[in-house]
């Protein structure tokens, strides 16, 4: 194996710091410091300028205590003064950094220069930076910086866990600290929806809270003795997993019994915190309980059965451990495991259009075109008497039909921004958060402008053709639109925020039934035939024949674009047909385009509705495998 295509993750946490070193054949090895795959991220600057690390920090603690520092990485804005010396924290993340490099050199042979460093979701773009300036100070390679959930996500699909795309998972990382994240699975990958974090919701708080219970009251914070009782209390709550009690020696020489109950005392309300946390962020993502697929556990926290209690208790959710927590956002951010080492996870394509949705913009743009065609070739002019002004004449037109034809003018162009935004997406996939959806709503938003200006260039066109007042046209051209246009805005809001990509990708949940569009221009137009024809005797009952047909379609027109299942279209249609039907006639035909439209924008509704805000899917829980830890 070629040592250059080695890739190195770290995660350098508050408290810990973890690493490992993966191939592309799916080969991965953890880092060992000092026999454990766990490097303590504490450092103590010695009086020589030289930066202890990791256990011989914490042992020199006990005699040094005033240059120990527990958990250097800090804010970039906060300034450390050790000794009556100002030290740069840059330089004591960088000393923990360099010991992993070294040890990453010695396993694969040479320099690894494909790094990657797990960073919180939570932290902005000031402090990723200064961990990359930490990572340079510490001669690593250029880092690529990959959010600790997104890691964990990639570990979960890499160890065979089902989340499909659209799919919400909650990452409850509780290390030193607590950080709860929501994330979906877009096309391109994951994606962080909310994030939320508490420093004092972890490990360490569990540990003070520990020490001050078996000493009566921790020490102070310069006191060496402090340093000492927190190290040993650290070890005592990892041994708490497998035992019921274990003794922990205490720095004046004498010793005390920690059993479960004193830890699940101290650990209550922290744990309880992270479930509050939880809670939140659920909400903060804008989504419930019961859309998720799954709430995972990492962390060094993690293993403590009372976190598992206090999630269902006070959040609602059964978590899942995830297995090895320690190393499983660094294996995500590496890829390890992963026959793939260009992606976290199988890689998901957005749904390329099909040739067919061509059809969704060809039936009702050709359907527009065919009802304005007809409405300005068989208008019937009037003559009236002369005025002062001139000639009076009127023109009996048949407002349905311009109404019908601005519905389809709309939905064309609503189909063909809806393909074209997710043709965009398919061809320049990227793992922004609204990636196929932000450029979905971008084509909906210019689709209903062009629909309502097609609309309203009808009307200024039949105006001007006619040489009458245009207010009759506009309102006949646009107002039966308004409620498609005000649901098709909704439905782009709803896709910039992608909540949900729809199975199939947007361009198929959003083709409104050719069937429909086609039954109802085929109606139209025989009702407008009935009214115009001219009536010669023999024709006379056919001409009748073809206005009540064209009433039937297009009352079935209106019931398709309602509902779908053909015992409910049987039930509704007859009706609602036969009632069409009855009612052709110059006036009422207004009133049915009128129908059709408010049954389009209901079919709108509806989609947004049970598609994508509320969709009626069962969820299930994954069983046995894991997220990733932090700490």
């Amino acid at each position: 194996m070629r040592a250059g295509e080695a890739r190195l993750a770290i995660d350098c946490g508050s408290a810990s710091t973890t690493a490992v070193v993966a191939w592309p054949d799916g080969r991965w090895v953890p880092l060992m410091f000092d026999g454990e795959p766990a490097l303590p991220s504490a450092v103590l600057l010695g009086g020589d300028g030289n930066v202890l690390t990791g256990h011989q920090a914490w042992q020199a603690a006990a005699t040094d205590p005033q240059r120990f520092i527990p958990a250097p990485r800090q804010s970039p804005e906060q300034q450390l003064t050790i000794a009556d010396t100002d030290v740069d924290t840059l330089d004591l993340v960088a000393a923990t950094l360099r010991r992993v490099a070294g040890e990453a050199q010695r396993v694969v042979g040479s320099v690894v220069e494909d790094v990657r460093l797990v960073v919180p979701a939570g932290w902005g773009p000031r402090r990723r930076t200064w961990m990359r300036h930490a990572a340079h100070r510490a001669g690593l390679p250029q880092p690529r910086l990959i959010e600790a959930p997104v890691a964990v996500a990639g570990h979960l699909v890499a160890a065979g866990v089902q989340l499909p795309v659209g799919s919400f998972i909650v990452v409850c990382d509780v290390g030193a600290g607590a950080e709860v994240s929501v994330l979906r699975r877009g096309p391109a990958g994951f994606e962080v929806l909310a994030t939320l974090a508490d420093p004092t919701a972890g490990g360490t708080a569990i540990d003070e809270a520990l020490a001050a219970t078996l000493d009566n009251g921790s020490p102070a914070d310069g006191d060496g003795q402090r340093w000492a009782l927190l190290a040993s209390v650290g070890a005592a709550k990892q041994a708490l997993a497998d035992r019921a009690a274990v003794t922990v020696p205490l720095p004046q020489g004498s010793a005390m019994v920690l059993n479960t109950g004193l830890l699940e005392q101290a650990a209550h309300p922290v744990l309880h915190r992270v479930a509050q946390l939880v809670t939140e962020t659920i909400a903060a993502a804008e989504i419930n309980a019961t859309d998720l697929a799954g709430v995972y556990c990492v962390g060094g926290v993690a293993r403590m059965r009372l976190l598992e209690k206090a999630l269902i208790e006070t959040a609602s959710v059964t978590p899942t451990l995830v297995p090895d927590p320690a190393t499983a956002a660094v294996r995500g951010a590496a890829d390890a495991g992963a026959a793939d080492a260009t992606a976290v996870g199988p890689p998901v394509e957005v749904p390329v259009p099909p040739v067919r949705r061509a059809v969704a913009i060809a039936v009702p743009g050709l359907a527009s075109l065919a009802l304005i065609w007809q409405y300005f070739l068989t208008a019937e002019y009037h003559n009236g008497s002369r005025t002062l002004r001139g000639l009076y004449y009127w023109v009996v037109l048949n407002w349905g039909e311009l109404a019908m034809a601005a519905v389809f003018a709309l939905l064309a162009c609503l189909a063909a921004g809806t393909v074209l935004g997710s043709l965009i997406a398919a061809r320049s996939p990227t793992t922004e958060i609204r990636s196929e959806g932000g450029k979905v709503s971008v084509g909906i938003l210019a689709a209903v402008s062009l629909g309502v200006a097609i609309a309203g260039l009808y009307a200024v066109v039949a105006s001007q053709y006619f040489r009458l007042p245009f207010g009759g046209f506009l309102r006949w051209a646009l107002w039966p639109i308004a409620p498609i246009a005000v649901m098709a805005v909704a439905m782009a809001v709803v896709a910039a925020r992608q909540w949900r990509v729809p199975q199939g990708g947007w361009s198929a949940l959003l083709t409104v039934p050719a069937g429909s569009v086609i039954t109802a221009a085929v109606g139209m137009l025989l009702i407008q035939y009935s009214l115009t024809a001219a009536r010669r005797p023999h024709l006379v009952l056919w001409i009748d024949i073809a206005g009540r047909v064209g009433g039937l379609l297009l009352g079935v027109g209106v019931v398709m674009a309602l509902v779908t299942p053909l015992v409910f279209r049987l039930i509704l249609g007859a009706p609602l047909a036969v009632i069409a039907a009855a009612i052709v006639s110059w006036r009422a035909s207004g009133v049915l385009a009128v129908f059709y439209a408010i049954a389009v924008a209901v079919w709108w509704a509806a989609r947004l509705w049970t598609r994508v805000v509320r969709p009626v899917t069962p969820h299930t829980f994954p069983a046995g495998a894991g997220s990733n830890a932090g700490s």
